[in-house]
């Protein structure tokens, strides 16, 4: 007997776009999610490109679309743990960890974190700010509601205290449920490639040295600086700005020889957020080459270089070094149009690193039985002819996990669609 129901492992854009495609089509969906809420990266940046549109306006109405669609079930701070099966009648173990707050009850006040004791790195701030031991991931999370860190939990009982709705269980313990699917879609995303492996950059050693998700933190008005560009040093407004490309990618170094196909196109992106929120500052972006592709990118391009002025420097970036009295940042670098060496002192250095797999996905991989490629992403049957598809059938895959062709945010969407397309076709069949 086929099952008329959908597991999809990964609560980002593109896992629930495909998550709302298939419900629409009357097939009952699971979204197994790792993370307290869905949204996924695409929830921690500021704006979209080219159109510059809010991306949480985009993002948030599709969220709280899944959490109130009759055909779809959340399953967040969960795990896949088996898979077993064929397709039209798979059997998934699932993990379900102890949120230590009932869902049902809780309201999301926020109360229970306002007398927490405990402040730990935020997470979803990339460790910029900071949150309490019962946190919320973000303002517009999904589910509403709260969450114990019970790593950094010292067991007051003052959330339990406050709480007025009784929600928050300290006593929870982790459970398993076996759900029977026909179909399995994976859209688990991504990961950053570390920065750190490249020590002439300074990362983690300069504080005026970030990353281009730590800038779209400190860029949006929910974050840990509220939408205020400062350094991390000193709290002052950085004037001169510059962006690296490629920290990691197409590098043979790291393995990781292919291009991340989003990296030119984000960084024009917030160099033009940047003139908007302080327009007396000067931002200038290291290239080895533009790979602006895309419906409007590279006419995108062409205004952030004429309209906001934007400084585009072909160029091989060797070394950054610090002023310790200023804590400014001197890049060294090969100017490759003029054949020679340069520097120059900027007050804040954005790196842009490769997207690589998430860490897990060899483990999840593993688990359902599907083939990676040499990177860790996962391998489709046919990239022209099943493209969604992994090589295990009735086990589908979209979004990043597939790898850097699909990049922006609209692809990934047009992917989930695409992905839920193909598996109501087969389980159709089956």
């Amino acid at each position: 007997m086929t099952e008329k129901t959908v597991l999809v492992i990964g609560g980002g854009v593109s896992g629930i776009q495909a998550s709302l495609d298939l419900a629409s089509r009357g097939y009952k969906v699971y979204i197994v999610e790792k993370s307290p809420s869905i949204g996924g990266r695409m929830a921690q940046l500021d704006k979209t490109f080219p159109t510059m549109d809010c991306s949480m306006c985009i993002l948030a109405p599709k969220m709280i679309d899944c959490s109130h669609h009759h055909n779809v079930q959340l399953l967040t701070y969960s795990e896949v743990k088996g898979v077993k099966g064929s397709p039209g009648n798979f059997v998934v173990t699932v993990l379900r960890k102890p949120r230590f707050v009932d869902e049902t009850k809780c309201t999301g006040c926020g109360i229970c974190a306002d007398h927490c004791p405990v402040e730990v790195p935020n997470e979803f701030d990339e460790q910029l700010g900071m949150r309490k031991a019962i946190y919320m991931p973000f303002p517009q999370a999904v589910p509403r509601a709260m969450t114990v860190d019970k790593s950094n939990c010292i067991e007051c009982g003052l959330c339990q205290k406050m709480c007025q709705a009784g929600a928050v269980d300290l006593k929870q313990q982790p459970q398993e449920v076996e759900l029977n699917v026909g179909a399995v879609v994976v859209s688990i995303g991504f990961d950053l490639f570390d920065s750190t492996q490249i020590p002439t950059y300074g990362y983690g050693r300069y504080k005026n040295v970030v990353t281009a998700l730590e800038l779209e933190r400190l860029l949006c008005a929910s974050g840990p600086t509220g939408g205020h560009l400062i350094r991390p040093s000193d709290g002052k407004i950085p004037r001169k700005i510059a962006f690296i490309q490629c920290v990691g990618s197409r590098d043979r170094r790291f393995g990781t020889t292919y291009c991340s196909s989003i990296c030119c196109k984000y960084s024009v992106k917030d160099a033009v957020l940047i003139r908007e929120h302080e327009p007396n500052t000067t931002v200038s972006i290291f290239y080895i080459d533009l790979r602006a592709f895309g419906k409007g990118f590279q006419e995108f391009t062409n205004r952030a270089k004429s309209e906001y002025g934007v400084r585009f420097i072909r160029s091989s970036p060797g070394e950054i070094m610090e002023n310790p009295a200023t804590k400014n940042l001197t890049i060294w670098y090969e100017d490759t149009v003029a054949g020679r060496i340069e520097n120059t002192e900027f007050d804040l250095v954005i790196l842009c690193p490769a997207l690589v797999p998430r860490k897990d996905a060899r483990e999840l991989a593993k688990v359902l039985g599907a083939e990676v490629d040499e990177y860790g992403f996962f391998k489709a049957a046919n990239i022209l002819t099943n493209p969604v598809d992994t090589t295990v059938p009735g086990i589908f895959a979209c979004g990043y996990a597939l790898g850097p062709k699909t990049g922006d945010i609209p692809d990934s969407i047009m992917q989930g669609s695409a992905t839920a397309a193909r598996v109501a076709e087969v389980l159709e069949r089956v």
